[in-house]
């Protein structure tokens, strides 16, 4: 079972120094913090792995069973026996599902360097048993209690002696070997079985409540007797005054040589909670993904103006992410989604005003010319990789500051490997099968449990649930179920062969599949490279443009002054309608209604009466009604019938009656108007507030230019400088491609050739140290290459590069001339030309 070269070595530096090169690449894959900066040999890159920061990283990462392994290998001996680990692990019982499991745990352990040796001395890295081995302060997740040696540690040789002779062993010379006879009664199972069956049976029960953690309890000065006699026997053992601990070996018996109450070899199912057809799966989806796309463009349009001010601190305050909310007809939490997606796809950014606001970003208006599922794919090519975490928008950071949408603090490293991990298990199951989930949750509670700070594992929890849910919000799932453009996301291989397409209506008890549908396990699939996923985003594309639904030409006008949008719209019709008339409903049909003020907007937009008819007659699938073609004649014969100026302000009309109702009329009074001619009034107000006072008296006045020509007003879209979308915050050093893997393998080896090649000392009577650079004069340095060149032997020399690094490297001299030698350089395996006076010494190879 070992995959150690060596058979018996004593670091983890040889363990390493045995391994072959795709052994090494493994390790630096899985442990990617170990490259950076590429170790100089071996010798280093064990130090590395066993530094605190990086074994806490390495452990975080273990699924359940490998970390529970690595338990049992802290509570058990140093080294540990493949079979002491093993009887740890399935007990006496020898359960065949840990039995089958543990050589692929134990591999893991060992491809991380978490664990070297052969089987039959296992090593724990040290730093790792110091951080799973039971203390008071640090209790074991395995429930186990300190060993009888260590319990012991403080206690008196009479105590002892005393418990050895009340426990039924004979008395020895030293407290040494009375431990360890008193550690073999409790290790021996028939003897222990025959000692606790003289148990009081108080005492068993007293046994049975320690037995899987906490093993520490608390007793008075005068013990009661059930107490009394376990600790007359050592089966309890006093720790501090007034604290007993139940002894490992005793807790192991009890527990029939069990580390853990419950190992967990197999990873929890992740079965289908209802399964539907594939074909409504992908139309739903298909249709969430629309709507995604209508939330986003409504979100953009309706700061296309400019968007609301930038807190102080950064980020939406709570009255703007309410606002935006009700103007997306959404909860507040999915609103802080589509604004945070938005952002995160580079379409919305702050302008860097002086006076800041949020505003689309030139990239909006490319977006928009873009088909639906491109820009659909846009979105998800940006939700899948993203940090910023919505979830978390209203509540507060570690310094008790609210946490605000687009503002700070939102990023949450592991948001993009929980929700690709999440992705995946719903690609595991058959097409159209959609889990519960509190199994994927159970399921990534097992692939990760996170020894990390107090809450963490809620938080990935908590991105679970998230990410369920803003995929379904996307369009990536349909009713819970993976559809086919989210397969494609993930570069998941092509779904089996469906039946013949049916209609994907509603689906009833009818659309249930029986579970026997289900296909072989899908592999693993693997986070892919930014130029991968936009691959997989453009086929995705691809797979959703066919269910999206076509772009409407047309709507139905009805007599109460309402239209029909029987679907989308194209996107010229759909911008004119936004300004002669207001969105009443929304759904699969949108409901436009005409007001006298939607039909002014869209007059003071340039358009004339005439315009309006035509544009209607030519796209209602309707004859217009006539209280519509009523209604903007009616509008249009007042509108700009007053005309307003600047005076501080004024108004004029022909007619002077219309003027004498104005200034009879009580409402008018704040605008403080007189009368400067028949046909003008003054106004002490502002042209725009004039304007605003007059609509809300029902009449219908038009701006006018110094000129006196009719002001055509039309909405000035705000857009910020061009703005790149925010970088994700990685979760730690990424992993290395093979490239880099293969060279800094190379490096390494390269390195702990220079630094373990035996070579002769410049003194004899001086030994060469391991791992120290020769030092030698310029002059011996230079006659030594020369020498070198004509006989073809390789040196071992000392070089600090321009850094100032220094490293060993084993080299051939060719040619040494104008203070450069040109050598083959067996660390680095090519020929290269160094400086003379970079190389601090140099020293000839042993013989052998």
């Amino acid at each position: 079972m070992s995959t150690e070269d060596h058979p018996a070595p004593r670091s983890l530096a040889e363990s390493l120094r045995g391994r072959d090169d795709s052994s090494l690449a493994a390790l630096l894959r899985s442990r990617p913090d170990l490259v950076n900066p590429v170790p100089t040999d071996l010798t280093q890159l064990a130090t590395r792995a066993g530094t605190r920061a990086s074994v806490v990283r390495a452990l975080e990462r273990l699924d359940r069973f490998a970390l529970q392994t690595a338990e049992a290998l802290a509570v058990a001996g140093d080294p540990a026996a493949y079979d002491e680990l093993l009887a740890l692990m399935a007990g006496d019982e020898r359960d065949a599902g840990v039995t089958a499991a543990l050589p692929a745990a134990l591999t893991a352990l060992r491809t991380q360097a978490l664990v070297w040796g052969a089987d039959d001395r296992l090593r724990l890295v040290r730093t790792a048993r110091e951080l799973l081995a039971p203390s008071p302060q640090h209790p074991s997740p395995t429930g186990l209690g300190p060993s009888v040696r260590e319990a012991t540690a403080g206690m008196s040789p009479g105590r002892i002696q005393e418990i050895v002779a009340a426990a039924g062993l004979p008395s020895t010379h030293d407290s040494v070997t009375a431990v360890d006879a008193l550690t073999s009664l409790f290790t021996h199972r028939r003897k222990m079985a025959r000692l606790l069956k003289a148990a009081p049976a108080e005492s068993v029960e007293v046994l049975e409540r320690l037995v899987w953690g906490p093993p520490y309890g608390q007793v008075t000065h005068d013990p009661a007797p059930r107490l009394r006699w376990l600790l007359d026997r050592g089966l309890l053992l006093p720790t501090t005054p007034g604290t007993v601990v139940l002894p490992r070996e005793v807790a192991l018996h009890l527990r029939g040589g069990r580390a853990h109450r419950t190992p967990e070899p197999v990873p929890p199912a992740v079965e289908p909670a209802v399964t539907h057809r594939p074909q409504v799966v992908d139309s739903t989806a298909a249709g969430q993904a629309y709507t995604a796309l209508a939330t986003v463009e409504e979100l953009l349009k309706d700061w296309d103006e400019g968007g609301p001010s930038v807190l102080r601190a950064g980020g939406l305050s709570v009255r703007d992410l309410k606002r935006t909310a009700v103007a997306l007809d959404v909860p507040e939490p999915v609103a802080a989604f589509w604004v945070e997606l938005a952002y995160a796809a580079g379409l919305i950014a702050s302008d860097g005003e002086a006076d800041e606001r949020y505003a689309a970003t030139p990239a909006y208006d490319e977006w928009l010319e873009r088909p639906a599922a491109e820009r659909w794919a846009r979105l998800v090519e940006a939700w899948l990789p993203a940090t910023r975490t919505s979830g978390v928008v209203g509540g507060r950071d570690a310094k008790e500051r609210a946490l605000s949408a687009l503002g700070p603090g939102l990023d949450r490293s592991a948001a993009p490997e929980v929700r690709h991990r999440v992705l995946a298990l719903l690609a595991a199951l058959p097409e159209g099968a959609a889990p519960g989930p509190d199994a994927v949750l159970a399921r990534l509670r097992w692939e990760r449990p996170l020894r990390g700070p107090q809450g963490q594992d809620d938080l990935r929890a908590r991105l679970a649930r998230w990410t369920l849910t803003e995929a379904e919000l996307l369009g990536v799932t349909g009713r819970g179920a993976l559809s086919a453009q989210g397969r494609a996301l993930l570069g998941a291989p092509a779904a089996s062969t469906r039946p013949p397409k049916e209609s994907a209506g509603p689906a009833g008890p009818g659309d249930k599949l029986p579970v026997h549908h289900h296909r072989s396990p899908a592999p693993v699939l693997e986070p892919l490279s930014p130029p991968e996923q936009t691959v997989a985003c453009a086929a995705a594309a691809r797979l959703l443009a066919p269910l999206l639904p076509e772009p409407l030409d047309h709507v139905l006008l009805q007599a109460d002054l309402t239209a029909v949008a029987p679907g989308p719209l194209r996107r010229p019709l759909a911008d004119v309608l936004d300004v002669l008339a207001d969105v009443e409903s929304k759904g699969g049909a949108t409901v436009y209604r005409f007001t006298p003020a939607s039909v002014r907007r869209a007059l003071d937009a340039g358009r004339s009466a005439s315009d309006l008819h035509a544009f209607l007659t030519e796209h209602s699938r309707t004859p217009v009604p006539q209280p519509l073609a009523y209604l903007i004649d009616d509008v249009a014969r007042r509108h700009g019938h007053l005309r307003v100026g600047a005076a501080s302000a004024y108004v004029r009309c022909d007619d002077d009656t219309v003027l004498n109702e104005i200034l009879a009329d009580k409402r008018a009074a704040a605008l403080r108007l007189r009368r400067l001619a028949p046909t003008v009034l003054a106004a002490q107000a502002d042209p725009a507030t004039l304007l605003e006072g007059l609509r809300a008296m029902g009449y219908a006045p038009a701006a006018e230019s110094a000129e006196g020509d009719v002001l055509i007003t039309r909405a000035h879209a705000h857009r910020t400088p061009p703005r790149t979308a925010p970088e994700p915050v990685p979760e730690g050093p990424p992993v290395p491609d093979t490239t880099l893997l293969t060279a800094a393998v190379r490096a390494i080896r390269a390195g702990d050739l220079a630094s373990t090649t035996p070579r002769k000392p410049a003194d004899p009577a001086v030994p060469a140290a391991p791992g120290e650079l020769p030092r030698t004069g310029s002059a011996e340095t230079l006659a030594t290459m020369q020498a070198a060149v004509l006989t073809g032997e390789a040196l071992w020399i000392g070089y600090v590069n321009a850094e100032g690094a220094a490293s060993q490297r084993v080299i051939a001299p060719v040619r040494v001339e104008g203070g450069f030698v040109t050598a083959y350089d067996h660390t680095a395996d090519e020929v290269r030309t160094y400086p003379l006076h970079r190389i601090t010494g140099v020293a000839e190879l042993a013989d052998d």
